[in-house]
């Protein structure tokens, strides 16, 4: 497993690492996802990818394994994944996931119920045009996945999953994006060459990605809310 958590989030504007903001009283999106995690997976086998202020992430959580990202001021998340790909055992299938996603375990079920196939977890009904978007061809598969997809079924969340047998041809592609692409561009990429993803539709469980002040109030909300059952 990965977690992407090297870039600045200068739009939230915390001036830490968007996996260190606190949700509600010093529980952070990272502690969400770490404890959700647990509780499905392994968690010796966590990557977390760092970059901006990395000792404060590291710091809190010395147990975890850390890859470093050197140039996270420069490079966006096609890069950050691959630093965390390439310390990835060869026989291993991976499941990834941005640093500031906030979600429900139910999201992890779905994965685990679809864990023979290659996943982009998707929410379809929303199709906003700043986010990350797909589209779908006639066999159902992902044959587009970008903030720049016209008629988008649904924005892909920011957890995805790949087989092991896929992931040297998935470095390959990632290796060949440019600095400032996206990971999804190296899912694209991957596709092109025959690698088939299926969108795993999250719309009845809580996910959000807290890019903006006004995400981090509803991740606030939903989690005031799981802390009183």
């Amino acid at each position: 497993m990965i977690i992407l958590a090297a870039g600045i989030g200068s739009r939230l504007g915390q001036n830490l690492p968007k996996a260190l903001v606190e949700l509600k009283d010093g529980f952070t999106i990272l502690d969400l996802q770490l404890k959700l995690l647990k509780e499905k997976f392994n968690t010796e086998d966590i990557i977390v990818v760092v970059g901006y202020k990395k000792d404060l992430i590291i710091e809190r959580y010395p147990d975890l394994r850390y890859i470093y990202n050197p140039e996270f001021r420069s490079t966006n998340t096609s890069k950050s994944l691959l630093h965390g790909l390439k310390f990835i055992e060869e026989n291993e299938d991976v499941l990834w996931l941005n640093g500031d996603v906030v979600f429900e375990s139910g999201i992890l079920d779905l994965v685990l119920d679809e864990i023979d196939n290659n996943i982009i977890c998707v929410n379809n009904e929303k199709v906003s045009d700043e986010e990350v978007k797909y589209t779908l061809d006639e066999d159902k598969y992902i044959n587009a996945i970008s903030k720049e997809v016209k008629n988008g079924l649904g924005e892909a969340v920011g957890i995805n999953f790949i087989k092991k047998e896929h992931l040297p041809l998935f470095v390959s592609c990632l290796e060949d994006c440019q600095d400032d692409d996206y990971f999804e561009k190296g899912v694209e990429m991957v596709i092109e060459e025959g690698v088939k993803f299926i969108p795993v539709d999250i719309k009845d469980n809580f996910c959000i990605e807290v890019d903006f002040p006004e995400d981090l109030q509803v991740a606030k909300k939903f989690i005031k809310g799981l802390m009183k059952k």
